[in-house]
């Protein structure tokens, strides 16, 4: 068992205290199994394991271990209080299909609270209520009609107050209980575990490279270990890998950032905090057993995956620090501090279904819209339905082949976006010789872009192709995360060039400064 935090340099609360995850190692043979996932975060562990419960054989691979990828770096609300807000789904899809997302969600803490309870899972679940307080300079009726249309959708228990519970977060709110909170890495690795148990088989670093048609079993999965024959393959990746466009012109990735700041016991109650503004701010306690000190996790500061220069992101985490410190003036020192990147899907709906264009058996889950624990969860329950033959009312809502055609605007804006950053092409590089130790620039070599680090171990620089293996564009360096990201469609590389995050599933070519 390991802890694997290859992805950035950056560590979360949960990276800190858990030493070590499952890790079994890699698939070195060939083999046939009912069902084939591809992550193993909360989304892939839940899937494999409902697929297992139901009696399937399953073979779950990850190119890290158990929890490696953003399961680790969420602040883990467990919520059915929508991110994009009732108001705006219910503009976008209507109330009916609003009701069945918040109600995904509810049963997904539902679940995860029994497989608590039935593996005895020890991971701090507790439920807490949640409150939606409104931003500074907002309306003074946003707060009534949020609650107007959470009321069509069918909740019943939210309630408009005066007041938060905490001084700091001055204003009105509103209040949704039964919400929840946990420490993520803790129940995917006990998850993953009782998978196992129930005859999953786990196999990590074990990258897939393709997903191609089997004439005998339907799908085949290539890894350098050897090929996998399935019925069904689940692609749990974050952003699917197997799809060069298909998924990628309806979402777009973002880079969120949080601040662990030491808080007395009892100065702050326990519960889920969040405020209506845009990018809004997400607040929660956590308290690791035996520790006398409570932890305040504050998040925010969203934008678009290599939409900052080399010093926005110490900007990022010093505007929360300073937006947390200015409500809650009793914080201490800061404990960890570190980011992340959710899929932001145009219509603010999951991607939870089969893939669009097939091949037929192929599942895949993505645009959490920074609800992963719950969403990744709706995966697991819905994925499991699917495979089984189960009918789901939620099927429709999260369908991968839908067309967000209410979001046209929202759609083309970001997709201008995405087109812009081709251009950087176009742009002049930087000395290679003036990139300090432990950095890295884009430098041209006539109509070549290249990645450069130098290492800070030994000040050597490690040279590779600036173009994005996924579609093209133009990464750029994340000084924060010590990761060479692309701003197109999300896809992130470690310092040597190796990927890290899809939906690039290829490594940068190496090259050369001559």
């Amino acid at each position: 068992m390991q802890n694997d935090d290859v992805d950035g340099a950056s560590r979360s609360t949960w990276m800190a205290t858990t030493h070590a995850m499952p890790d079994p190692g890699p698939l070195e043979a060939a083999l046939h199994a009912d069902v084939c996932v591809i992550g193993a975060g909360i989304a892939g562990v839940s899937t494999a394991y409902r697929a297992a419960c139901d009696g399937r054989s399953v073979a779950l691979l990850d190119d890290g271990v158990v929890g490696g990828g953003q399961t680790k770096r969420t602040t883990a609300h467990l919520s059915w209080v929508l991110d994009d807000r009732f108001q705006h789904l219910e503009r976008t899809h209507g109330a009916d299909a609003t009701r069945l997302a918040w109600q995904s969600h509810a049963a997904a803490v539902d679940w995860i609270e029994a497989r608590v309870r039935e593996h005895g899972i020890e991971c701090g679940f507790e439920r807490v209520d949640g409150y939606l307080c409104r931003g500074e300079g907002r309306s003074p009726s946003e707060l009534e009609r949020e609650l107007e249309a959470a009321q069509r959708a069918g909740v019943t228990r939210a309630e408009l107050l005066e007041h938060a519970p905490v001084a700091g977060l001055e204003g009105p709110c509103l209040r949704f209980p039964d919400q929840a909170q946990f420490h993520p890495l803790r129940y995917v690795a006990a998850l993953a575990d009782a998978a196992v148990q129930r005859g999953a088989r786990l196999f990590t670093h074990t990258h897939a490279t393709a997903i191609e048609p089997d004439a005998s079993a339907g799908l085949r999965v290539r890894t350098p270990g050897g090929a996998i024959a399935a019925r069904w393959v689940v692609v749990a990746t974050n952003s699917p890998i197997h799809t060069r466009v298909a998924m990628h012109t309806k979402q777009v990735g973002y880079r969120t950032y949080v601040v662990a700041l030491e808080v007395p016991p009892g100065v702050v109650p326990p519960a889920l905090y969040w405020d209506t503004l845009d990018p809004y701010h997400y607040v929660r306690l956590h308290r690791e057993p035996g520790d006398a000190r409570e932890l305040l996790l504050v998040g925010g500061e969203d934008h678009r995956v290599g939409g900052t220069s080399q010093d926005d992101a110490q900007r990022c985490y010093e505007r929360l620090e300073r937006w947390a410190r200015v409500r809650f003036p009793s914080l201490g020192a800061v404990a960890e501090r570190w980011s992340g990147q959710v899929m932001e899907p145009v219509d603010g709906f999951a991607f939870i279904g089969r893939s669009p264009g097939g091949p037929d058996g192929v599942l895949l889950a993505t645009g959490d819209s920074g609800m992963g624990m719950t969403h990744g969860t709706v995966a697991g329950l819905l994925l499991g339905d699917l495979i089984a033959g189960r009918e789901n009312p939620w099927e429709r809502i999260y369908d991968p082949a839908r067309k967000p055609l209410r979001s046209v605007v929202e759609y083309a804006k970001d997709n201008a976006i995405t087109a812009a950053h081709y251009t950087e092409w176009l742009q002049p590089g930087a000395d290679a010789a003036a990139i300090a130790p432990g950095a890295g620039a884009i430098v041209r070599r006539g109509a070549r872009l290249l990645a450069v680090h130098r290492r800070e171990r030994d000040g050597q620089l490690v040279v590779r192709s600036a173009v994005c293996t996924h579609l093209g564009g133009v990464v750029g360096w994340n000084a924060s995360e010590g990761t060479w990201d692309c701003p197109c469609h999300g896809s992130r590389f470690d310092s040597e060039g190796r990927v890290v995050q899809g939906p690039a599933n290829d490594d940068l070519a190496e090259e050369s400064l001559g």
